[in-house]
């Protein structure tokens, strides 16, 4: 399995990017989160999401150089309008202009509707942290068929949904950072398994037939009619299937955005609303208290017992950090995703030569 350096496939993107009409600002915003992705361990929102941000551009359905617009602006309360322009974007200029209001306000609600896929949200809840901000963060996904069903559904019948939440350290050190899916697994999760050949979690998936499986081809089998026919599950039964509705509501709905409902455009496009609080923490008058309360609790979390079938205790934020670690050199990308990266690149205008140049021959 190829293994590629950061700055390799960082490049790589850059210049596949630039290829199609991006900016040099917008192609590294792209390529800074994607490949921050893989380091934090999470492939599924990795370079592997390129080709279809390719396939956007050149079917019309992705805006290149394209900027949030505030639709409302109420001094803490934002709404802006990503305009279906790249969501590394709307997402680093949404997140900048919350930071800003909270500093002067002590909180931002900042929502962002009709963004283009804006990639892994803890992505966000760091830029925020980052800067020195806590940040909760709900959002929903429309543009394509749902893909996650019900407490008690068979049929998908909303996204994903994340939910992301996080809290700064004092003076740059880690805080918290809960980052995940509604779904017991994404959906990218589901892509990467079946392009490796490999199983999911066992009860992860719902088959056309209405049964729980392992295979992540069931997921994506679709019928003669073309209609898609798995859905995945959502996590602790009702609990996550109630969040992920609670995710498209005030995400999307309570900003003026699109939910999953049938009525609303299903055109092949990832479309993100995303709700997001931003708190100053300097502005609640107990900052230092706040940051000493963050590490005598990690400290209590982590002194415990080991659980007979566990090695370790992780705490949120904990898992990214390790493979940043782990990833500092490269990371390995499968055969089948080095093949679209290839297609991708070729697609969107640069030359045979190039694309070996910067990732290898196929």
């Amino acid at each position: 399995m190829p293994t590629l350096h950061p700055d390799q496939i960082r490049n790589f993107i850059v210049q596949t990017c630039q290829a199609l009409g991006s900016e040099a600002r917008e192609a590294e915003l792209v390529a800074d989160q994607l490949v921050e992705a893989n380091l934090a361990g999470h492939d599924s929102h990795g370079v592997g999401m390129l080709p279809s941000y390719v396939d956007g551009v050149v079917n019309g359905r992705l805006t290149v150089n394209s900027h949030p617009t505030v639709v409302v602006d109420s001094g803490a309360l934002l709404t802006l309008d990503g305009n279906a322009g790249y969501g590394q974007v709307n997402g680093y200029e949404a997140m900048s202009m919350g930071m800003e209001r909270a500093a002067e306000h002590g909180v931002a609600v900042v929502g962002l509707r009709n963004s283009y896929h804006i990639g892994r949200i803890g992505h966000w809840a760091e830029q925020c942290a980052a800067g020195g901000y806590a940040s909760l963060h709900l959002v929903n996904v429309i543009g394509h068929p749902p893909l996650v069903a019900a407490y008690g559904g068979a049929e998908a019948r909303f996204g994903t949904n994340p939910f992301c939440a996080a809290v700064p350290g004092r003076d740059g050190r880690p805080g918290f950072l809960l980052d995940m899916a509604t779904s017991i697994i994404a959906g990218g999760k589901a892509r990467v398994a079946a392009n490796k050949g490999v199983k999911v979690p066992p009860n992860t998936i719902i088959d056309v037939d209405g049964n729980l499986t392992d295979d992540p081809n069931a997921f994506w089998y679709t019928d003669p009619t073309g209609k898609r026919g798995g859905a995945l599950v959502a996590f602790g039964d009702h609990k996550g299937s109630g969040l992920a509705i609670m995710c498209e509501l005030l995400s999307a709905a309570l900003l003026g955005g699109e939910t999953a409902h049938p009525k609303n455009a299903r055109d092949g496009r990832i479309i993100n609303s995303m709700l997001s609080i931003i708190i100053n923490p300097a502005a609640t008058g107990e900052a230092e208290r706040f940051f000493d309360e963050i590490e005598l609790f990690r400290e209590f979390v982590l002194d415990s017992r080991l659980r007979s079938d566990c090695d370790q205790i992780l705490v949120p934020g904990q898992p990214e950090q390790i493979a940043r670690t782990e990833r500092v050199e490269g990371f390995d990308v499968d055969p089948v995703t080095m093949d679209q990266l290839r297609s991708s690149a070729s697609r969107a205008g640069l030359a045979e030569g190039d694309i070996a140049a910067l990732i290898g021959e196929a």
